[in-house]
Formats: structure tokens, C-alpha cells, sequence
């Protein structure tokens, strides 16, 4: 198991897995490369002096042979680092997880990004990675990914689990239904308990209808209680489609079923 599945919480699953480019690689591999051209230039000298400059011509040949083992000790450095590197975007962060043997790693909620920022030159777009920044509410950067492999598809896998992050949140949030229902139903309980009066016949006829109007009012107040709580619930929704967090269609299905509960 890599060390960034780990760190994952329960019921948390990656959704894409990514690194810097392999072009990061060879850019952090430029002592490597350095010393592979002096023992390309130390071997070049080491064939042309030839037999009659004994000495430099030994000399040459270890410098050679010394830069190019050091070249090949820097360059598998700088690979171990970049196999070990993580970047992921899962259903709730993104987690981005460095180093070979301490270990650095940095997660940012979903919920809390506001925006990233990605850059592409000429070069990232052939090849295909770019440099990418995440902005918190307030436009600071809280992360930065140079170089990522992939950068545009990381980047809208990340707002596509956010926006669905989002929808969770939001089908969460509406007040329950139940309240409503149970509103609905109180008032016949008025109308049940209006023929007791009837009992008595030495009351005056002028007091049952008294009691039977003071039911509807209780009544309609009631009805007009629960159309108002789903019309600001309509209205909530409206908002929600207007800026794209539900589609048309999830609004029309919760419409349809709030109105059935009138």
C-alpha cells in the first residue's frame, strides 16, 4: 500500500492519482546531467591525447569515470523522489503527499476551495501539464502543483467532485418534510371533538355553531401555514437551479412533490 492510501478516511475513494511531469524530472536532474556532459567531455579527451600523455590521460579517464557514477547516483535520487510523489483528487480533498523517507504531506476539503488557477505555455500544452494553484474564498493560495502531469483533466475531475460534493450538501439541507405533513394533519382533530356539544339539549342553539365556525378558521389558518413554508421551499430551489447547483429536472421532481403534499 503507496503512503497516500493511508492517510485515506473511511468511505473515502480516489478518483484521480497523480505526479509532476517526467520534463519536472529531467529539469530537477540537471546536476546529473551536468556531470554526465563533463564525463562525455573527460572520455572524448581521454581518446584524442592517446598513448603519449600517459598521465593526463589517466587522469581524464577517472574524472570520466567518477562523473558519470555521480551523475547516475543524482539522477536515481531524483527518480526515487518523483515515484514517491502523490497527488491526489478524492470524493472530499485533494491530497498531495512528497518525500522518500520523511514524508510531507498537504490536504485542502473540497468544500473550502473556491477556484484554481491553472497556467500552460507553449510547452504544457504539447506535452501536456501546466502549473495549477488552489484559491480558498479569500484568492490566496493554500497549494501549488508545478509542473502536473495531466493538469487540465486534474483539474476538472477536482470541480466535478466538488460540484457533486455540493449537490450532497444541498439535498441535506432543505427542512424536512415530515414537519410539514404532520401540520397538515392537526386540524381534523378540531372537527372530531365538535359534535360533543351536541350532548347537551338544554344549551342554546347559538352554541354549536359557534364552536363548528371557530374549526374552519383553525383550519384554513393551518393550510395557509403549509403553502407558504413550500412556496419559500420552491423558492430556495429556484435559487439552487438558477446557479446551476440542481438541474431543471431535479427541480421540477421536487416541485411536483412538494405540491403533492398540499
Amino acid at each position: 500500500m503507496r503512503y497516500a492510501d493511508s492517510l485515506l478516511t473511511t468511505g473515502e475513494t480516489v478518483v484521480v492519482r497523480s505526479r509532476q511531469h517526467w520534463l519536472a524530472l529531467l529539469l530537477d536532474s540537471k546536476n546529473a546531467l551536468a556531470l554526465w556532459i563533463l564525463a562525455v567531455v573527460a572520455f572524448a579527451g581521454y581518446l584524442l591525447l592517446g598513448p603519449q600523455n600517459q598521465g593526463l590521460e589517466t587522469i581524464l579517464g577517472y574524472v570520466a569515470l567518477i562523473a558519470l557514477v555521480l551523475g547516475l547516483v543524482l539522477f536515481l535520487f531524483q527518480v526515487w523522489q518523483w515515484v514517491n510523489q502523490d497527488y491526489l483528487v478524492t470524493n472530499r480533498r485533494i491530497l498531495k503527499v512528497e518525500g522518500i523517507i520523511n514524508k510531507h504531506s498537504a490536504d485542502s476539503s473540497l468544500e473550502k476551495i473556491n477556484d484554481a488557477m491553472l497556467s500552460q505555455d507553449l510547452w504544457g500544452r504539447m506535452f501536456n501539464y501546466g502549473d495549477l494553484d488552489i484559491l480558498t474564498a479569500a484568492d490566496t493560495a493554500i497549494d501549488r502543483y508545478r509542473m502536473l502531469n495531466a493538469a487540465p483533466a486534474f483539474k476538472r475531475e477536482m470541480l466535478n467532485q466538488k460540484h457533486a460534493l455540493e449537490m450532497e450538501f444541498s439535498y441535506r439541507a432543505p427542512p424536512s418534510p415530515p414537519l410539514r405533513t404532520a401540520a397538515s394533519e392537526m386540524p381534523p382533530e378540531p372537527a372530531a371533538s365538535a359534535p360533543q356539544p351536541a350532548a347537551s339539549s338544554s344549551q342554546p342553539v347559538s352554541g354549536p355553531p359557534l364552536a363548528t365556525a371557530e374549526a374552519p378558521r383553525a383550519a384554513p389558518q393551518a393550510g395557509g401555514s403549509t403553502a407558504e413554508e413550500v412556496t419559500q421551499t420552491l423558492s430556495r430551489l429556484a435559487d439552487l437551479r438558477d446557479r446551476g447547483a440542481i438541474t431543471p429536472e431535479e427541480y421540477q421532481a421536487k416541485k411536483a412533490e412538494l405540491l403533492g403534499r398540499l
